[in-house]
Parts: C-alpha cells; sequence; structure tokens
C-alpha cells in the first residue's frame, strides 16, 4: 500500500508536536518555534507533481535593499531545500518544491529543519541590513524614555554608543 504525501506530512507534523492546520486536503500550514525569529509559518501543499513549500520571512526591507537581496542570493549557494525569494511588494521568503516521490518522513523533517534554520539563523542579519534605522530610532527612544532594550539586545554590538 502506497502511502501518500500528506499522510507523510501529516505524520511528521504530528509526531514533532506541532501546531498545524489542514485548511483544505493536502494544503499544511505549521508554526515553527524559533530562537531569534519567534515564529516561522510554513506551508506544505501538494500538488499533483510535487509538494510546494513556502515560508514568509521578513517584510521587505526599509533600507539597503541591494545589500540585504545580495546576501541572502548569497546564501542561496549553501541552501538544502528552500532558496529565499522576493515577491513583487520585496518582502522575503523561502520556497522550495519537492517531487512527490522524494517525500519521505525523513525529508519532510529535513525540509522542516531547513526551513526554520533559514528563517530563524538569517533573521538578526536582514533586520540589521534592512532595517537599522528603525532600530537604532527605536533604541534611542526606548533609552530617552528609561524603558527597557532587551528586546534589542541581540543588536547591542552596534546600537550602543563607543
Amino acid at each position: 500500500m502506497r502511502v501518500s504525501a500528506a499522510d507523510v506530512i501529516r505524520q511528521v507534523l504530528t509526531e514533532n508536536e506541532l501546531d498545524f492546520a489542514e485548511g483544505e486536503p493536502g494544503a499544511f500550514s505549521a508554526d515553527l518555534p524559533g530562537e531569534r525569529k519567534l515564529k516561522t509559518t510554513v506551508t506544505l501543499t501538494v500538488g499533483p507533481q510535487a509538494v510546494h513549500v513556502h515560508a514568509f520571512v521578513a517584510r521587505r526591507p526599509d533600507e539597503n535593499h541591494e545589500a540585504v537581496y545580495r546576501w541572502l542570493l548569497e546564501r542561496n549557494l549553501k541552501m538544502y531545500g528552500v532558496a529565499f525569494a522576493v515577491d513583487h511588494l520585496g518582502d522575503i521568503h523561502l520556497d522550495g518544491r519537492v517531487p512527490l516521490h522524494a517525500i519521505t518522513p525523513v525529508e519532510v523533517d529535513r525540509l522542516l529543519g531547513a526551513v526554520l534554520e533559514y528563517a530563524d539563523s538569517s533573521f538578526n542579519t536582514i533586520l540589521e541590513l534592512g532595517f537599522a534605522s528603525s532600530i537604532r530610532k527605536e533604541y534611542e527612544w526606548r533609552i530617552a524614555r528609561g524603558e527597557s532594550t532587551r528586546n534589542l539586545d541581540a543588536f547591542k554590538g552596534w546600537l550602543e554608543p563607543r
């Protein structure tokens, strides 16, 4: 008996105790918990020939677009299963397609791990390159008001005055 790709995906999501929904048969949405990017929502959609993997990473950078997009393209050379992509608005996503015959529990787990790793490990760099002015303004506003800057700790190295 042949197990469908949807059955394999459902099994892996359940076994990994991930919050997920199956909006329609074969269309899954799951939340992957991260450290830098606290949550990455990934969709896995079973099509006639392949499973489409998609995850939103960050909105369009406010500044320094060329450096952000170049950094993403350079990262693509080292990635497995998915690649960074930019939509018509400039928002950053991870996207990939895997043939149905390659969908096994090990492969689905590997793809979910890749999405989580790439979204989480790239998040602060994307923010530093594409949102530095906004982060600096937020930091200065918090300092001026005596507010906590703990949520900006990841950027301390370049935020604090020298």
